[in-house]
């Protein structure tokens, strides 16, 4: 199979200088696969915007929600690769292709990599009415009832699921899932009451954890949050070797010119460069990235490697 870093050499020879010549010379669609007040969402509204200023022309955000964000990459994939149309990317692309095993699209083949946009770190939260204060105790109430609780996620194969995966493998709970069409609508059924918990993006659960509505118990990345500082790690707080952060990344249909491709990078890099915007992502727990294609490209095959060995290991498949 060949490489992202391989065909980008081959795009460098014959992408040209021309097509980026005045480019954008008209409004640019970015798709977020999840729906509106998710963190994708949030993430693609703040760089949009600023990417909107830089190139004094409109970056339209377009949520196309669905099957954990195939239908909305299928979008992107299908468009046509004039650098109008681009894909703000989840922790999903790395998962589906072993989740599902007829996707639509093949993420090496038809997807440009950009840039990764931002890391971001999940919480661990539950509904009031459980009986955990702790990792360690949900840990035990999970363990004296299996598959009793129940966890909420924005899809299967998502950042919130592949927590939870990681979460049951590592000690031993068996802890169903319930998955949603994005983490808002799950983080609202964790409220309700509907839901036991979930591994929620901390953009989505700062305030329900701040008014009650919610108790948070850790954090899923290596180190803590800058945002709750006293929140353990779920490793520190019983689970060795825990670490499930998750990610936004851009990405344009595969055939989009090279030029094309460096001067969204160009312009995407620049607006993470923004302090107004790095306040943004950090109040929403996202820490903002950007790198190379070619750079995101790798890291974008590690990250397929992880976690289709892991989705692998679960026996995950689409439903």
């Amino acid at each position: 199979m060949r490489t992202w870093t391989a065909m980008g050499c081959a795009l460098l020879l014959c992408g040209g200088g021309a097509a980026a010549q005045g480019y954008p010379e008209k409004p640019v669609t970015m798709v977020a696969p999840f729906p509106a007040g998710g963190s994708v969402d949030l993430v693609a509204r703040a760089v949009a915007q600023q990417m909107s200023e830089i190139w004094k022309q409109p970056v339209l955000v377009s949520n196309r929600p669905g099957a954990s964000g195939n239908i909305g990459t299928e979008a992107v994939v299908r468009a046509a690769p004039d650098g109008y149309t681009l894909l703000m990317g989840t922790t999903a692309l790395s998962s589906s292709p072993a989740v599902y095993s007829k996707l639509p699209y093949d993420v090496q083949r038809d997807l440009a990599p950009v840039s990764l946009v931002v890391r971001m770190t999940n919480i661990l939260v539950v509904h009031p009415s459980l009986p955990a204060r702790s990792v360690k105790e949900l840990l035990a109430l999970a363990k004296a009832r299996p598959g009793a609780l129940n966890s909420a996620s924005a899809g299967v194969g998502s950042s919130n699921h592949l927590a939870l995966v990681m979460f049951n493998m590592l000690s031993g709970a068996n802890i169903a899932h319930i998955p949603y069409k994005g983490a808002a609508p799950a983080v609202t059924d964790v409220i309700g009451g509907h839901a036991h918990m979930t591994f929620a993006p901390i953009a989505a659960v700062v305030s329900p954890i701040k008014s009650g509505k919610m108790r948070a118990l850790a954090v899923t990345a290596a180190g803590r949050s800058a945002l709750f500082p006293a929140l353990p790690t779920i490793a520190e707080a019983g689970v060795p070797g825990y670490d499930a952060s998750g990610w936004n990344a851009l990405l344009a249909p595969r055939a989009t010119p090279r030029d094309i491709v460096l001067k969204v990078n160009q312009t995407l890099v620049g607006s993470l460069n923004s302090q107004k915007v790095r306040e943004i992502l950090l109040a929403s727990g996202a820490e903002a990235i950007g790198n190379s294609p070619e750079d995101f490209a790798r890291f974008l095959q590690s990250e397929m490697a992880k976690w289709g060995k892991v989705v692998r290991a679960a026996g995950i498949k689409s439903q």
